[in-house]
């Protein structure tokens, strides 16, 4: 697999976790918490998926 499909994954991955835990904490899906966890968690991603691959 290229390092930019592992990226990739990484960003999905980290967007998805990043924008499910303000919904544990009890906030909706679609709450600006879980938009702002979604990019938080996709920048997380990527960084630690480059980190990973480089």
């Amino acid at each position: 697999m290229s390092s930019k499909t592992l990226v990739m994954f990484g960003l999905v991955i980290g967007s998805f976790v990043g924008g499910y835990i303000p919904t544990i904490l009890g906030a909706s899906f679609f709450s600006s918490w879980s938009l702002l966890g979604n990019l938080i968690g996709a920048g997380i991603g990527i960084w630690i998926t480059y980190k990973i691959v480089s």
